[in-house]
Order: structure tokens, then sequence, then C-alpha cells
């Protein structure tokens, strides 16, 4: 990524110099100003899917999955920040990007695809934040004579209310939104970190299984689930929309230095994407040692969000219960909000139609409403989601990189070679996990 975003040759013999040296020194404050993107993307790595996949991971298999998240998390950095340069060096989203360069039908197949990912993620994100509603107060109704599912339906209903009220925020301008997103990411944090506290895990064997690799016929699918809820394609497509406000108005503040502007936000971004990325990378990490140490460690096979919940109050106490419901709400609430806003960049960009983000939260609610009526495993639907979610994203993925690498789309900022290598790897390593899976099966044996 060097390349692409500080260096460039020189006349002078043997040398090249770094873009980023030439450009003004930071200002106090300029820095908080360009973060929030890559934050409100970030909140889509933290989403109930990932504590579908992260406690079905730790709960089988201990800590044994964790390099999982590490090379994930690597391919994330990796994604947003050429989704970002997209919105910079542009001008435009990833979608709008693709109706400009690609065929209509491409971009009819290109649109069903994002479609489905984004269905896909509001369903579990819907239902993540319906569920740790429940969790929170739904059994002390329960208690009092309710029906589990009609208190399921009445959080999801609240749960309705809150997301509208969080995409209200927005009409105040974007900036009070990413706030509050952000706000959202440091409280789920701030529960997993008493999570760790109380679950006392062994750090040898989590350092060991970072760094050392074990994959197998029996934790493929979860392997692969939790790849498609770290890598989320979604958005992929809303982080090229994210960028879109600062820089226009940093060029309309100063039509005249284009270039130089462009650089200095692609600098910041950078940033702002090794910061948020990190962030849901220790809290994914977070996730899984917890379900190992508490969970797997103990014997105990949870089956259900539910379950884990019920099964923490006995082992570690109501506080460690309490902090999973409330990390597990507020990350509903946030992704759900996140991904409303990614499916409205997704249709408006394919099709060149305005499409109201109130509206397409009232419709992508019926989904999850119907699992719940229909009283189906909520834990299963979402490893489900996320497995449909992986599947999706080479189609995310391919075009951003045949996109970023064309200097007739980005000028000067065009991946360079060492950053097309690596995209490649990505999408390959992606592909051939989605194949082992379909593999897998059909009755494949290793």
């Amino acid at each position: 990524m060097a390349n692409d975003i500080g260096t460039t040759p020189t006349s002078e013999p043997g040398t090249w110099s770094l873009r980023f040296k030439a450009l003004p020194a930071f200002r106090s404050g300029e820095l908080w100003y360009y973060f929030g993107p890559a934050f409100v993307a970030s909140i889509a790595y933290i989403d109930p899917g990932n504590f579908a996949a992260n406690i079905e991971g730790g709960t089988r298999f201990g800590y044994s999955l964790l390099w999982v998240l590490l090379w994930s998390n690597a391919m994330a950095i990796l994604i947003q920040y050429l989704a970002a340069k997209l919105g910079i060096a542009t001008g435009r989203t990833l979608p709008q990007c693709c109706r400009e360069n690609f065929s209509r039908r491409m971009n009819l197949f290109l649109w069903f695809a994002a479609e489905g990912a984004a269905l896909a993620t509001d369903l579990a994100e819907f239902l993540g934040a319906a569920l740790g509603f429940y969790l929170l107060v739904g059994p002390s109704l329960v208690a009092r004579g309710f029906d589990k599912s009609t208190v399921l339906m009445l959080a999801a209903l609240a749960t309705a209310v809150c997301v509208f009220l969080i995409l209200a925020l927005e009409l105040y301008g974007f900036r009070k939104l990413e706030v509050a997103i952000m706000m959202f990411v440091f409280g789920i944090a701030a529960c997993y970190a008493i999570e760790l506290f109380l679950a006392k895990p062994n750090w040898a064997q989590v350092g060991f299984h970072i760094l050392v690799p074990e994959i197998s016929s029996q934790n493929i699918y979860v392997a692969v689930a939790m790849l498609g809820a770290t890598v989320m394609p979604h958005v992929i497509y809303l982080h090229s929309a994210l960028v879109q406000d600062r820089a226009r108005q940093a060029l309309e503040s100063c039509p005249t230095g284009q270039r130089i502007h462009r650089l200095r936000h692609l600098q910041f971004e950078l940033i702002d994407v090794l910061a948020a990325m990190n962030g849901a990378w220790l809290i994914n990490t977070a996730m899984i040692v917890m379900a190992a140490a508490v969970f797997f460690a103990s014997g105990k096979h949870v089956t259900s969000i539910e379950e884990a919940h019920q099964t923490l109050a006995p082992l570690l106490g109501r506080v460690s219960a309490g902090a999973f419901a409330l990390a597990l709400l507020l990350s509903g609430l946030s992704s759900s909000t996140v991904g409303t806003m990614a499916g409205q960049v997704i249709i408006e960009g394919f099709l060149n139609i305005r499409f109201s983000v109130f509206l397409r939260r009232l419709i992508t609610m019926i989904p999850a409403l119907i699992v719940i009526a229909i009283k189906l495993d909520p834990l299963k639907i979402l490893l489900l989601s996320q497995v449909a979610l992986s599947f999706a994203l080479p189609f995310a993925l391919v075009p951003l990189i045949a996109l970023t690498r064309r200097a007739s789309v980005m000028g000067e900022l065009a991946n360079g070679k060492t950053t097309n290598i690596l995209a490649y790897i990505t999408v390959i390593v992606i592909i051939g996990l989605n194949l082992l899976l379909i593999y897998q099966a059909v009755g494949g044996i290793f």
C-alpha cells in the first residue's frame, strides 16, 4: 500500500520520494475531524453475526480458530483502504463507479449479489438487536406470564424504533451519527473487557492459536462463517460513500488544491482504517477467547445465544451475563443502522434512483420479523447469514480491485503492484475457502 499513498519516482538518480512528506504537517484536532468513516464501517465487523460465529467457534473449537480472525482482519484493512481510496480518488461510491464502467447486464448481476449480502446482513443485525433487548428485559417479562414469542416480537419492535431514532441523527448532521456509532463501538469494547477480566483465559494458548493456523473438515464451516462475519461485503460499498462528505467539503474550500487534498485525505483515512479495523479485531478476538475460556473449557456446548447468556450467569456471575446482553444490543442497534445505510448506497448507486433510508429499514425488517414469528433458531439463522456473506464477498471484491487498479479511473492513486498482488491473494483465499466448504457440503473427504 505504500506505493499507492506515499511513493512516487523522481528525476533524481536512484531516489524515491514520499508524497506525504511534502504535505503540510498535521494541525491540532485535524486527525479527529477525519476519524469516523472507518469506525462506522467497523461496526459491521462486530455485528450479531460475529457473536454467532465467534461463540460457535470458541465453544466447539476453543482457541484454535483465532488465527482466522487475524488474517481476516488483515484482509479487511486492505479491502477497506481500497474502498476508501476509490471514493476519495473518484468522488463516487463503488456502486456508482460500477455503473459507469461496466455493462448494464453486469451491473444488474452485481446489484443482485450486493442486495443478497445486504439482506443477509439486515437479517442478522436486526435479529441480534432484538435478542439483545430480550436478554436484558425478556426473562423478567416471561416470569410475569408473558409468552416468549410475544416478548421477542416486542423486542423487535423496540429495535425498529431505536434504529429509526439513530438514523434520524443524520438529519442533524452526519458527524453526529458517526460519533454515535463510535460510542457504540467503545461500549461494546468495554463490555468485552469486563468479560475477559472475569473469564481469565489461558493467554499462552491465545497467543499460540492467533499465530498458528489450524483447519480441518470439522471446523471449516465455522471458519468460513467467521470470515464472512469479519470481511463484510456490504461495508465495502458503504465505505466508498462514507468518505464523500469530507472529500466534497475539502474540495469546495479550495478548488485549486484538489490533488493535495486527495492525498492528505487518503493519509488520514489510512490511519482511520488501521485504528478502526484493529479495534474490531480485538473485540472479535475477545468474543472467541471468552467463549473458549468459559464454554469450551467447562465442556458446555452452547447451541444458542440465549443459552450462552444463561450459562454465563452461573459460571461468571450476573455482571458477565449483563455485559454480554448489553454488548449484543449495542452491536445489533448500531450495525442495523449501518446495514441500512449500506443498502441505500447499493440501490442508489447501481440503479441510479433515490431511495429513503427509512423506507429501506422498514422493508428489511420483514425477514427478521418472520424468523421471530415462526420461531426459527436465531443462532443457526445468524450463522447461515454469515456464510452467505462470505459467498457474496467476491462479487464486491473483484469489481473493487478491477476499478482501483485502473489509472483511467483512479488517476495517480491507482493501485501499485504490491497492492494488486495482495488484493489478488485476498480474493483467491476467500474463493478457495468457499469452494472448500462446497466440497465438504457435497460429501468431500479430506
